[in-house]
Formats: structure tokens, C-alpha cells, sequence
């Protein structure tokens, strides 16, 4: 298992995506399947560039894509803002655009696309997401 370290800045999603895209690819996951890793990959590096280093110009997230027998695993570590993620309210997605409130959208992808999503917060070690997807 490797661990890349990509700057916690937008402009390195695509980096992100050819990472997860490559690994999963190898792994035998469809293309439909890619594209699902690729999005829920994108959510959470999005999220933590926005919301756990706002405001903090020089930060780095640490991420593993690795298979592991049928599963795809991948790992996003930062060192920013913890969340609680119990605290993420499901998004209405029968309300209409204008109704709807912000954010808890990529939250709920996540989980939709992978089939497990954890996450912990340590003072120590920083903020340590996981996400696992079955292959098929």
C-alpha cells in the first residue's frame, strides 16, 4: 500500500480521481463502478480541502487507494478541522433547488456509493477517513 500526499487544493482533484480511477481499474472494477469511486473520492478530498483546512493556505491530505482481495480501499488523512459526522443531516432530494439546504449533499454520496464509509478524529493523528467498495 502506498501513500501519496496531494496539497489540499482544488486543482489536484483530477490527480485524485487518475489515482482512484488507475487502482480501481486494476482491480477489475467496471467503468460505471470507476466513475462511482472517482465521485465519492472527489466528495471527500472536496470536502476536507473545504471544510476541515478552511482557511489554512499550506495543507496536505495523505491518501491510500489500495485493493485488498475484492475490495477497493481508500484512505484520506488530514490534519484539519474535525467534523462530527452523525451531526450531517440527509439532504432532501425531493425538495426543489431553491429549497433545499447547503451541504450534507457529498456526505450523502459517499455513503450511497461505497459500501462502508468510516471516519475518526484523533488530537494526536488527525482526522482519518476510509472507504470501501466491493468489487461487483
Amino acid at each position: 500500500m502506498s501513500k501519496i500526499t496531494f496539497p489540499a487544493r482544488f486543482e489536484y482533484l483530477d490527480e485524485i480521481r487518475d489515482l482512484v480511477a488507475q487502482i480501481a481499474r486494476e482491480g477489475g472494477f467496471t467503468e460505471k463502478e470507476v466513475y462511482s469511486l472517482q465521485l465519492a473520492a472527489d466528495e471527500a478530498a472536496s470536502n476536507i480541502i473545504e471544510h476541515a483546512y478552511e482557511g489554512i493556505a499550506d495543507a496536505s491530505i495523505d491518501i491510500t487507494c489500495d485493493m485488498q482481495d475484492d475490495t477497493l480501499v481508500i484512505t484520506m488523512r488530514d490534519t484539519g478541522k474535525s467534523f462530527e459526522p452523525s451531526k450531517v443531516k440527509q439532504p432532501n432530494l425531493n425538495a426543489g433547488l431553491s429549497e433545499r439546504q447547503i451541504g450534507g449533499l457529498g456526505v450523502y454520496l459517499m455513503r450511497k456509493l461505497m459500501d462502508e464509509v468510516s471516519y475518526e478524529s484523533n488530537s494526536t493523528t488527525g482526522n482519518l477517513l476510509t472507504m470501501t467498495k466491493r468489487r461487483g
